[in-house]
């Protein structure tokens, strides 16, 4: 029987191995550098941010987030990873919803890979803006339910979220796919210019729809 976890007991590195341990330990110091660049976020944008897409306020946070990912050399499994420290650190607990949001979408769409796993089961609070500006050739699998402005801005890409979203999915949407396996909120597709959100469940409303297209299984209502 062939040992699962062969390839995980050394690494070859220009002819010298390296030991597990020391593997263990390298990501471990990029996720408290992930986890640091987040706490820096909350610090610093925490008390500007209205859930609402006016003022600059997005971008700036969204810009902060990306300034405190610069020099952070990781992979999708540690994008992976942060989820589940989310999870399971109640020191998140204060800024979850919102940051821990616009963090995980900078960690995406900066991220080696086209396909990311963001596990948000089981979290305390739903996530708002995953997926923010997603570019073209990302896809993200969301399991779990997402908060609002799920794909807000997004400029490519495809989101698949396996439960619900929340208000104002697809706000802004300029280019792109979202698909929800469960319901969305109120103001489905707000502002929309292109791309397309398709909804298994139940859509709370319709948005004022610019662009693109809505569809409610097979059928499409809203969009041209």
């Amino acid at each position: 029987m062939v040992n699962p976890f062969r390839e995980f007991h050394t690494h070859q590195r220009q002819g010298r191995e390296i030991p597990l341990d020391r593997i263990l330990a390298t990501k471990d110091l990029i996720l408290e550098r992930l986890v640091a660049g987040y706490h820096t976020l909350i610090e610093e944008e925490v008390h500007n941010l209205v859930w609402l897409v006016n003022h600059g306020a997005l971008p700036r946070a969204y810009a902060a987030a990306e300034k405190a990912l610069a020099e952070v050399n990781f992979t999708v499994e540690d994008v992976e990873d942060f989820c589940f420290t989310l999870e399971k650190a109640d020191s998140f607990a204060l800024a979850l919803a919102g940051p821990s949001g616009l963090y995980l979408s900078a960690m995406c769409n900066r991220v080696e890979g086209t396909e990311v796993l963001l596990r948000l089961k089981g979290l305390k609070s739903r996530v708002h803006l995953v997926g923010y500006r997603l570019p073209e050739g990302k896809r993200l699998i969301v399991e779990g339910s997402c908060g609002d402005f799920t794909g807000a801005a997004m400029e490519g890409g495809e989101i698949l979220v396996q439960g619900n979203t929340g208000n104002w999915t697809g706000v802004g949407l300029r280019r792109g796919k979202i698909i929800v396996e469960g319901n969305t909120g109120e103001q489905t597709g707000e502002w929309m210019e292109g791309g397309e959100v398709h909804v298994k469940g139940r859509i709370g409303n319709l948005g004022q729809v610019r662009g693109g297209k809505v569809y409610l299984g097979d059928r499409q209502v809203a969009g041209r």
